[in-house]
């Protein structure tokens, strides 16, 4: 049975846009109750996640200006400060709510991070998550609803790994191949290969059928073909990238992009899908979730017309999808891709080695309570 419930706990507030000195560690926090639909879990890993980095920094505008923000799809802020973040939480069941079942009490699961603005299970139209519309993971307890906290008992997942396969960056992946209607047998490059959403959308295409491409550095090749890369490209060399593209397909084009980068490398991704129409047979398309290299690309719209490229932005998934999600991990047929733990209180060392970590380096940061390290934490600390 999970321990008696602190009145006070730590967590990492963040209290407002801007560097790493807005990020405070205390642990004089008040532990959240559950209300009804609601379960209280004690945290014992949280993955970082880039979304992290730009709702502090407030890169999340869609205006022509520097100004911070965050983002308001649904016709407001709902980044407030103080704010605890970390979406991919992990952890057991330490209260339920009014009504709730009791039989949860201990039970380890996986939290769907999105807060959903509608109860429909196959569109997600005003996405916010944990971490930025309501508190998140970086702390020991956090409250978050019933039916989106799902039990993994797998013995052999370790809660850090379990982490490491969080629905911001799995479900996210998944939902850019189900919005670009990705088939078995198709080609698909992927951008942006090395992190969290690159790594999952290598293994969600092997589990599709489909054969994935990755854009990354030479460094990472081995490692990404291993996860399921069928070739490597080498993001930063541009020379002929269509014929060294083709060389590796077959000489066929891309099917689909999917596109974590962004900026100056968006149109040659493009000219990979549209370099022989003829050989196509179904129309080009680009999914793109992210922004790495620029937020602003340069695209002749003859480009995008004349090849009829279809182009899908994707920020969030479904219901419908996370718990397709949860049946493939408890089935056991994702990789968790872990790449380090860090203690709650070093907080400021993690998001400094999330942002400059090295060329070799693959996959998910994780962040664990200091009171949950040696368990949790330590197996899997940096070298």
């Amino acid at each position: 049975m999970p321990n008696p419930i602190p009145q006070t706990m730590s967590a990492v507030l963040l209290t407002g846009h801007g560097g790493l000195d807005r990020l405070v560690y205390r642990d004089d926090v008040p532990v959240p109750r559950p209300e009804a639909g609601q379960v209280l879990v004690q945290v014992t890993a949280t993955a970082k996640n880039n979304t992290d980095r730009k709702a502090r920094e407030g890169h999340y505008s869609t205006r022509d200006d520097d100004e911070a923000v965050s983002f308001a799809i649904g016709g407001k802020p709902t980044l407030t400060f103080p704010r605890i973040q970390g979406a991919d939480v992990v952890g057991t069941v330490a209260a339920v709510g009014d009504g709730m079942n009791p039989a949860r009490l201990g039970e380890r699961g996986l939290l769907d991070f999105n807060i959903y603005g509608t109860g429909r299970r196959d569109i997600n139209l005003v996405p916010d998550y944990f971490g930025h519309g309501a508190d998140g993971g970086f702390a020991e307890y956090v409250v978050v609803p019933d039916d989106q906290f799902h039990a993994v008992t797998d013995p052999t997942l370790a809660d850090a790994e379990l982490a490491a396969l969080g629905m911001c960056s799995y479900q996210t992946a998944y939902h850019m191949l189900t919005a670009a209607d990705i088939h078995p047998g198709e080609h698909v490059l992927i951008t942006g290969a090395s992190g969290g959403v690159g790594t999952a959308l290598i293994q969600l295409c092997r589990i599709i059928g489909a054969i994935p491409y990755a854009s990354s550095t030479p460094a990472k090749a081995p490692a990404l073909c291993e996860l399921g890369a069928q070739a490597v490209f080498d993001r930063r060399d541009t020379r002929d990238f269509v014929a060294r593209t083709a060389a590796a397909t077959g000489g066929v084009p891309f099917d689909a992009v999917m596109d974590l980068v962004g900026g100056a490398s968006t149109r040659r991704f493009i000219e990979a899908m549209t370099f022989d129409m003829v050989a196509r047979t179904t129309y080009p398309r680009l999914s793109i979730a992210g922004a790495s290299e620029s937020n602003v690309s340069e695209i002749p719209w003859t480009l995008i017309y004349l090849y009829q490229v279809r182009i899908v932005g994707v920020s969030h998934g479904t219901r419908a999808e996370a718990e397709q999600l949860v049946h493939w991990i408890r089935a056991g047929r994702l990789r968790p891709v872990l790449q380090a733990a860090f203690p709650l209180s070093a907080i400021h060392d993690c998001e400094r080695y999330f942002v400059d970590r090295a060329a070799g380096h693959l996959g998910k940061v994780v962040v664990v309570p200091d009171a949950q390290w040696a368990t949790h934490g330590a197996p899997f600390a940096l070298a």
